[in-house]
């Protein structure tokens, strides 16, 4: 969000299913946004498989957390892939890889605290006019 971030999730192990995300994700950090920013939030995700659960639906409806809109085929325009590639290539560029699953859960975390807010902020702020871009060519490649 903007001016502020939370502490970086890693799930342990196994994979994410409606169950974690919602007890793992949406209830410690989406319904306390959703507490602390009233009706000015609304809630990004993506079409992934948990996060379209009865669950998850009937927990973000029970907090009357508001979803964004997101059509299923849209180009991908969600900032936070642009803070995945941003930690993908600060990992990359590191001199060791980190190689022991608890080496890289470190690596992530120190390279998510050292990630500049102005650039969370810029990717936000960002989002109106990559989405105008993306209207005007009809869906097709932007360069962002």
């Amino acid at each position: 969000m903007l001016g502020s971030r939370t502490d970086l999730h890693i799930f342990d192990v196994g994979s994410v299913n409606g169950t974690r995300y919602c007890n793992e994700i949406l209830l410690p950090y989406v319904r306390l946004f959703r507490g602390a920013m009233g009706l000015k939030f609304l809630f990004m995700d993506d079409k992934a498989p948990c996060h379209r659960t009865v669950a998850a639906e009937q927990l973000l409806e029970s907090e009357d957390i508001q979803r964004m809109d997101w059509p299923a085929r849209s180009p991908d325009l969600n900032p936070i892939e642009h803070v995945w590639d941003f930690l993908g290539r600060r990992l990359a560029a590191r001199t060791l890889p980190p190689v022991p699953i608890r080496e890289l859960r470190l690596a992530l975390q120190d390279e998510w605290a050292a990630m500049p807010q102005q650039l969370i902020d810029t990717l936000i702020l960002s989002m109106g006019r990559r989405c105008e871009t993306c209207l005007a060519v009809r869906g097709d490649h932007i360069p962002y």
